[in-house]
């Protein structure tokens, strides 16, 4: 499916301020056509996070939009991030995003790489000051690195996007959203990509990516 997408937003699930169904509304009006919501997750609520997200795709689609039922795997030790990938996937997940090791956060070191070595993954969120080592591993895994509109998480767009160019990792651009003032229309989405340094002509590809073709569906 085509459209405009966001891959990363937040709800009350974890440390958002909207329920899941004000969230997709409000992702409807703006234009959008795709919505994953990936609450913070670590081995105490995988589960039960997608499950209640299950029960909210009929009112998405009655709005309109697709709901993508998601967790952000976040500050989960290294070595255990795949095993929390998959409880996510076994329990209907149909995106599992991993909080990368932002420069404005603790994230363990070490997180990058378990997540780009995991093809339960399928996108590594504000990855920070990510190596063109794990770069490559995302691009053998089909992992995409994320560009971020959210504050702090941003302040390494530009070296994400010249590293993913070097090994031609895919690219995707998401809000990171939790309250309604940090959501996108399309025309800030192009900014934010524009500004991480993309040319106008990569950031309209990666801003109408084939989400159907890059989750595998």
């Amino acid at each position: 499916m085509n459209g405009l997408y966001d891959l990363h937003t937040h709800t009350i699930l974890s440390d958002g301020e909207m329920l899941p169904t004000e969230l997709v509304r409000r992702m409807a009006v703006i234009g959008y056509t795709t919505v994953a919501i990936t609450d913070h997750v670590d081995t105490s609520n995988a589960v039960s996070v997608v499950k209640t997200l299950l029960d909210v795709q009929e009112s998405a689609r009655l709005f309109g939009v697709r709901l993508l039922c998601g967790v952000e795997i976040t500050h989960v030790p290294p070595s255990q991030i795949a095993a929390v990938a998959r409880q996510a996937r076994d329990a209907g997940a149909e995106i599992v995003v991993v909080h990368g090791e932002t420069t404005v956060e603790p994230v363990a070191p070490g997180t990058n790489h378990a997540a780009c070595a995991c093809p339960e993954v399928n996108v590594l969120a504000h990855p920070g000051l990510i190596t063109r080592e794990d770069a490559k591993l995302a691009q053998e895994n089909g992992i995409a690195l994320e560009i971020t509109s959210r504050g702090g998480h941003n302040r390494t767009n530009g070296h994400v996007v010249r590293i993913a160019r070097e090994v031609s990792c895919q690219l995707v651009v998401d809000s990171d959203a939790h309250a309604p003032h940090d959501l996108m229309d399309r025309s800030a989405k192009e900014k934010v990509a524009m500004g991480a340094g993309l040319t106008e002509e990569e950031a309209a590809a990666i801003i109408s990516l084939n989400i159907d073709k890059f989750l595998g569906f």
